[in-house]
C-alpha cells in the first residue's frame, strides 16, 4: 500500500469512527491531487495519485456500506459523481457531463471511470465530509456541519478538513434535547 493510500484510509477512518454514519448515507469528498503533491491547487494533478486516494477511501466507505460522492472542480461547477444507485436513493438530480483531469479533476476522473453505473449529479446533502487540499464541499453537506478533528490531518502535502453533519436544533427556550445530540 502506497503512502497516500494509507494516509487517505486512514483519514477515512479517523472521520468515520466519529461520524457514526449509518449504512446508505453519503460521504462527500473534494480532492486536490496537486495540494496532495504539495503543488498549488489546480496545477499538478495526477491521475496515478488520485487512483492511489480512491483505493484508501473506499475501502472504510464500502466496509461500511456507505455512499461516496465526489466532488468535481469548479470547471464543471462543483457536480458530484455518485453511483446511480445513490442518485436514486436520494431522488438527486442527474446531470449531463463526462469529468475529465482539466474539467473535473483527477479524482473524479478516476472514480467515474471505476463506476460500473456512474451518474454525475448537480448537487447533495451529504451526512460527513473530507475536504482534501481546500476544494470547498461545504455546499454539499446538509445545514449543520460539525467540525472534526484527527489526529492524521494531512494526505502527502494536502491538509485536511473535515466534517458531520446533525440534524438542527429547534425551539426557543422551553425546548428540550436529548442528552447525546449526534
Amino acid at each position: 500500500m502506497s503512502k497516500i493510500q494509507a494516509q487517505a484510509r486512514l483519514a477515512m477512518q479517523e472521520l468515520l469512527a466519529q461520524a457514526q454514519l449509518k449504512p446508505g448515507q453519503i460521504v462527500v469528498v473534494g480532492c486536490s491531487t496537486s495540494e496532495v503533491m504539495g503543488k498549488r491547487i489546480g496545477t499538478a494533478g495526477t491521475l496515478e495519485t488520485a487512483q492511489e486516494l480512491l483505493e484508501g477511501l473506499k475501502a472504510p466507505l464500502d466496509e461500511n456500506g456507505l455512499y461516496l460522492a465526489v466532488q468535481c472542480c469548479e470547471h464543471l461547477n462543483r457536480t458530484l459523481i455518485v453511483p446511480r444507485a445513490c442518485m436514486e436513493a436520494y431522488n438527486l438530480e442527474e446531470v449531463c457531463v463526462m469529468p475529465q483531469m482539466h474539467a473535473g479533476g483527477s479524482l473524479a476522473t478516476v472514480y467515474y471511470q471505476s463506476l460500473a453505473d456512474p451518474c454525475p449529479v448537480m448537487s447533495i446533502a451529504a451526512h460527513a465530509g473530507m475536504d482534501i487540499g481546500g476544494t470547498l464541499i461545504g455546499m454539499h453537506l446538509r445545514p449543520v456541519a460539525v467540525p472534526v478533528r484527527i489526529e492524521h490531518a494531512k494526505i502527502g502535502s494536502a491538509p485536511l478538513i473535515l466534517a458531520r453533519t446533525r440534524p438542527r436544533l429547534v425551539g426557543g427556550e422551553r425546548a428540550v434535547y436529548p442528552k447525546k445530540i449526534r
